[in-house]
């Protein structure tokens, strides 16, 4: 219908009445939507209606030019050649325009059509130097004319700042651009002031010092009452952190967290920690700094951060005297921090004769006053504290035990402490105490030298270790990869929703919803497996498949074993049953006459766990049922991808079809990220079982596996169609392949 209307709407475009031809252009956008490959048709069209007055017939036009830049990269580049000079003289008529009462705004000459040309200009300019160029007067010009004591005024200069942002612009047009935004961190409207934090991070990109000139008004903005505000500011101050501005920085934000709202805290003590750690150049200070963050929101850092303090105090030993110190005296004045309590208790045990005898004192530091007697109160009192939480009460059962060999005279009161604890509640301060009173009694020739300092933790492995850790946290926090072609050249780094590729797939417009299809990239048997305490089956290089969650509980039950996700029909993966001796006793409520044949998949019978457990009875026996099989098909075949499909079909259910998908590699390179996506029409439903691995070896030396479970509500009147996609990865470089199944046996 659009391909066969374009001519009229042309023709009305061309219309000597206003409103036609405005109607004409707006009708033209939604037509250039639809069939992306009409743009050239509306291109001079588009250009000519620059040149109207009406500025009811100018938005329309503009918004049309927006949309053939998006649509045509012919039409962008014929844009550029033709209009630019049309949208200057525009938008310099537009901003020295006497007033009009028909398009006035809060005294703003239509502020609608400001922020049109505007938006335009930024599609142009962007990359293009020369139209970039021949922008920045009028840009410059609307940045400095446009009043910014009315929201109008402030919406046109928050378009104006993207705009230079995002095109070729000189460096004293973007300071002149960040120094809006500054201005706009001033203004009392909680909106203006955000999406100015959000502007500037992108700016930090561009030109880190013209942001730094604003560094106090961001930090206020930290301090602000509303809680997106101060979050975004804390996130755009972590960017502004460098080695020149860490320590003034860093201290007004400590200065803050004392006053901060409890709900805030979390957020700014872990940015904190992050600019201490990454930015200290001297032991010193960032021990200095970390206490004072454990003093005031030690309930807030995490295990990490304090295991990476003690491997720095561990490694210093000239600042473990002032440090064991300092944590004494904040451990007395914050006792209810949890995580300044553990670090403290587990200095004092280690470096406790350093804290009684003031040993490395440094330059004008004040002596502490403790006794021997004094260190064990520390302890003491932190473990009978109600706040404490398991781990604090063990790490001071184990500073009381090393402080009973530094300071023998107080050997038997920690022995006292310490039984006090054997009937404990928690059981493993119960264990503890049982066998530390043990040591102090028993084991006097030998505790001495059990309880010696830790040697020196080796902080560049820790180090090492910490950051595999947090990569490999990142790594499982990301599900598979959405292949978006071109995606990393967005501008502003705007990814597209993963909900597109499903609707391309199945070309359906904006209008239409895609079929309803369960699709799943992972395999999740890994939580089974850490709840079993047994070791999975890993997916080797040569692509062995990993073994499903339901095989897993299917072996716990002992009641025989399921295929392989090879696709072989007739070939069931043996294992042992004894890998899990308890099974049957702790599944009592199965009898042993319980019986599932290895020939049938084990999804249909586990599609829930409580179902498996709850709903058999004892007289339970689903025997084997022979399954309709169908001839092999080449579902999809170019130079580089071979995929096959294997049909079984069971008589019970003539509907329902199981689909064995293999997929072979042609070339010599290895596809990396390889997924598999399909879609059906509304009639039929679609389930994806995981794929066996996500790597296709090259030259067809082996091949991924997929199960797909399709239902057809209309067997016998329609037969089954399918769209597919793969995406997968060569060298790095993001590839794309799909088409369309249509040679699917007849009968499904």
């Amino acid at each position: 219908m659009a391909r066969d209307l374009s001519p009229e709407v042309e023709r009305l475009m061309r219309s000597r009445e206003v409103n036609t031809k405005k109607k004409a252009a707006l009708c033209s956008i939604r037509i250039v939507r639809k069939v992306p490959d009409l743009a050239e048709n509306f291109m001079a069209l588009a250009a000519s209606l620059l040149k109207e007055k009406h500025h009811g017939v100018l938005i329309s036009a503009i918004q049309l030019c927006t949309e053939l830049c998006k649509a045509s990269k012919d039409a962008l580049e014929y844009l550029r050649k033709n209009c630019i000079e049309g949208l200057v003289r525009i938008l310099r008529d537009v901003s020295n325009s006497s007033y009009a009462p028909e398009y006035d705004v809060s005294g703003i000459a239509d502020p609608f059509l400001h922020i049109r040309v505007l938006k335009l200009m930024r599609i142009l300019g962007q990359g293009d130097a020369d139209c970039s160029e021949y922008m920045n007067d009028i840009l410059a010009q609307v940045a400095t004319k446009t009043e910014s004591n009315k929201n109008a005024g402030n919406a046109i200069l928050y378009e104006c700042v993207q705009t230079i942002m995002g095109i070729e612009a000189t460096s004293g047009l973007r300071v002149l651009a960040i120094n809006i935004l500054g201005r706009f961190l001033s203004n009392r409207d909680n909106n203006i002031r955000y999406v100015a934090l959000n502007m500037l991070m992108r700016a930090i990109a561009v030109d880190v010092l013209a942001v730094q000139r604003h560094r106090t008004t961001i930090l206020e903005c930290v301090k602000d009452a509303d809680a997106s505000i101060r979050k975004r500011a804390l996130e755009l101050v972590f960017l502004l952190v460098n080695d020149t501005n860490v320590k003034p920085l860093t201290k007004e934000l400590i200065d803050y967290l004392s006053i901060a709202d409890p709900d805030f805290k979390g957020d700014l003590t872990e940015k904190l920690c992050s600019i201490v750690e990454k930015f200290s150049q001297e032991k010193l200070w960032y021990l200095d700094q970390m206490i004072k963050v454990l003093s005031l929101a030690g309930n807030h850092v995490k295990d990490d951060v304090c295991h990476a303090l003690i491997v720095v105090l561990s490694n210093g030993s000239e600042l473990q005297g002032y440090s064991v110190r300092s944590l004494y005296k904040a451990l007395q004045a914050y006792g209810k921090q949890g995580s300044l309590v553990r670090v403290a208790v587990w200095c004092i045990g280690e470096y406790g004769e350093m804290l009684v005898n003031n040993v490395g004192m440094l330059d004008g530091e004040e002596p502490v006053m403790v006794t021997e007697s004094g260190a064990v109160d520390a302890v003491e009192i932190a473990l009978n504290r109600h706040s404490a939480d398991a781990t604090t009460g063990a790490m001071c059962l184990v500073a009381l035990l090393k402080l009973s060999s530094r300071f023998p005279s107080t050997s038997e009161r920690v022995k006292q402490i310490v039984a006090r604890n054997k009937e404990n509640v928690v059981l493993e301060l119960q264990q503890r105490s049982i066998e530390f009173s043990s040591i102090i009694q028993r084991h006097q020739s030998i505790r001495s030298s059990l309880l010696e300092r830790m040697p020196v933790l080796d902080e560049a492995s820790y180090l090492v270790k910490r950051a595999t850790a947090t990569q490999a946290t990142i790594s499982a926090d990301k599900l598979a990869p959405t292949v978006a072609p071109g995606g990393l050249k967005l501008p502003n780094g705007v990814a597209k929703p993963t909900s597109a590729p499903l609707a391309d797939l199945l070309d359906l417009s904006s209008d239409g919803a895609p079929a309803s299809t369960t699709t799943s990239t992972t395999t999740p048997n890994g939580f089974l497996q850490d709840l079993l305490g047994i070791g999975g089956v890993s997916t080797g290089t040569t692509g062995v498949p990993s073994i499903a969650s339901t095989d897993i509980l299917m072996d716990l039950l002992s009641i025989g074993s399921s295929p392989s996700q090879n696709g072989t029909p007739g070939q069931a993966e043996s294992k042992p049953v004894h890998a899990v001796p308890e099974a049957i006793d702790l599944l009592g409520s199965l009898s042993s006459t319980t019986s599932v044949s290895a020939e049938t998949k084990p999804t249909h019978l586990v599609s829930q766990d409580m179902d498996l457990l709850d709903g058999l009875s004892s007289s339970t026996s689903v025997s084997g049922l022979e399954k309709t099989v169908h001839p092999s098909i080449t579902a999809f075949q170019s130079a580089t991808l071979k995929i096959t499909f294997d049909f079984k079909r069971q008589p019970g259910n003539p509907r329902e079809t199981t689909i064995h998908a293999t997929f072979t590699n042609l070339t010599s390179s290895t596809y990396t990220d390889f997924i598999f996506q399909a879609a059906v029409p509304k009639f039929i439903q679609l389930k994806l079982d995981p794929a066996s691995g996500n790597t296709v070896p090259a030259n067809g030396n082996g091949s991924v596996t997929q199960g797909l479970n399709v239902t057809n509500n209309q067997q016998g009147q329609k037969p089954l169609a399918m769209r597919i996609r793969m995406s997968y990865k060569v060298n790095g470089e993001d590839r794309l392949e799909q088409g369309q199944v249509s040679n699917f046996p007849s009968g499904l």
